[in-house]
């Protein structure tokens, strides 16, 4: 295929490729660059220039509107730790894919400038304002990528903070169970027990439920689950606040808990345990 003028049409990858140090020294000047190589613009220029390289290999794959090409891949690593950096410093995602949409004028303008130099009439600057529409795609999909790990790393978090095991007695550990149960939680849960049996050397686990507003048949294969993995670890797991209500509601549900040892109160629970180490209970406990 040949332009207008006889030659071969110009393309973004090669204007990009001989046009490198000029579009990197422009990007360097703007925000999502400046605010995040703040250590010096050589820097910035260096990160400018990787982006640059990148995109002419995607440009010379004619992959110009797919985010999933290879040579982005090259790339994801550095645009995820400035997407980090600018969420960090607080900036949205509407700030940030703004900042990113500043990187098209200077390809765009380039491109343009080349077409106008050959006297060519081709697609080049078309094209180059899809690639660049491209790699704003890519970085919103890193962004979003990064506020989902963030808000899983913080449900975790959470998750721990709110299954904590204590020590009752030497040997002897609970965990107060409060609010509605999932398999993300009860998962955790065991995760905690099991750590801290082997840590405290237990021989009682207690999994205290009185928090629990509801025990229906999902929640009692939880407790079961949990229950039979203490045993495999040695120890003897007590279920205790089995309100009357709860009572009710498992032997509705026909739910068989086994030779599991359960007990009304923690305070029974705690008392069971203490005998099954050898302990004399004075009074009431």
């Amino acid at each position: 295929m040949v332009g207008s003028n006889g030659s071969a049409p110009v393309t973004v990858a090669e204007v990009l490729e001989a046009r490198a140090e000029q579009v990197a020294q422009q990007w360097a000047d703007l925000p999502i660059f400046r605010n995040v190589y703040t250590t010096g613009r050589d820097a910035a220029v260096d990160a400018a220039h990787r982006l640059v390289e990148v995109l002419a290999e995607v440009a010379r794959n004619e992959r110009l509107d797919d985010s999933s090409a290879p040579g982005f891949d090259r790339v994801r690593p550095h645009l995820g730790q400035m997407v980090a950096a600018r969420s960090q410093a607080g900036s949205t995602l509407a700030q940030i894919t703004n900042e990113v949409s500043q990187l098209k004028a200077p390809v765009v303008g380039v491109v343009e400038q080349e077409v106008a130099d050959r006297g060519d009439d081709g697609a080049a600057p078309l094209d180059a304002v899809e690639l660049m529409g491209t790699l704003r795609v890519v970085v919103m999909e890193i962004a979003l990528s990064e506020g989902a790990e963030v808000i899983d790393r913080q449900r975790q978090q959470l998750l721990e903070l709110s299954t904590p095991v204590i020590k009752l007695w030497d040997r002897v550990v609970a965990v107060p169970l409060i609010g509605t149960m999932d398999s993300a939680r009860t998962q955790v849960v065991m995760e905690t027990l099991l750590q801290a049996i082997v840590d405290q050397n237990a021989a009682v686990a207690i999994l205290d439920i009185t928090g629990v507003p509801m025990v229906d048949t999902v929640v009692a294969q939880y407790l079961l689950k949990t229950a039979m993995a203490v045993r495999l670890m040695g120890a003897e797991c007590v279920i205790s606040g089995i309100r009357p209500q709860i009572a009710q509601t498992i032997v509705q549900l026909g739910i068989d808990l086994g030779d599991i040892t359960t007990r009304a109160t923690l305070a029974d629970a705690l008392a069971r345990a203490l005998e099954k180490s050898g302990v004399t209970v004075v009074g009431e406990v």
